[in-house]
């Protein structure tokens, strides 16, 4: 017999406790309640990030922990639920690299396919006080670097950030 659950997959449906089926329903395969008929949709994680920028410089941050562990990144990481998104990118880049952050515009809303990460992640462009950023957190290392000369991104969305970022805003 196969194994259809995945280790954190919901299989009891969350208002009646019943068991939860799988139905093809709107045109793609749903967990449905045996007792109840609730649909059960499967929620996105949502990401946010920050491209701070200081001058013609870009603040990233090399990741501590795998997926991508030692290369860089934006500092950012997962919404948590009724958080606003825009203070969660500064809480964000608080907690990764001790700066302060203002943001200041909507960079790129991103999606990510694949069944790791976020599914969607949210980068906002915004500016730093003079302080110098202290990795801490899950950021191994945090500094500026020159927007033209970047070490090794991380993840296929931190790159087509910085490329939206260099487009549109010209650091």
């Amino acid at each position: 017999m196969a194994h259809t659950h995945g280790p954190t997959e919901v299989r009891f449906c969350v208002y009646c406790g019943d068991k939860l089926s799988r139905r093809r329903i709107e045109g793609r395969e749903r967990k449905v309640c045996a007792g109840c008929g609730r649909i059960h949709y499967r929620e996105a994680k949502v990401a946010v990030a920050t491209a701070v920028v200081r001058g013609r410089q870009l603040l990233l941050v090399k990741r501590r922990h795998p997926p991508e562990k030692g290369k860089w990144g934006l500092p950012g990481g997962y919404l948590d639920a009724g958080e606003d998104p825009e203070r969660a990118a500064a809480r964000e880049t608080l907690e990764e690299t001790g700066l302060v952050v203002e943001c200041c515009e909507l960079l790129d809303v991103l999606f990510n396919p694949g069944p790791d990460g976020a599914d969607v992640s949210i980068v906002y462009r915004a500016v730093a006080s003079a302080a110098t950023p202290v990795a801490a957190d899950d950021a191994e290392e945090a500094r500026f670097f020159a927007i033209d000369a970047l070490p090794e991104l991380a993840f296929q969305s931190t790159r087509r950030a910085v490329a939206a970022l260099r487009e549109r805003s010209n650091p």
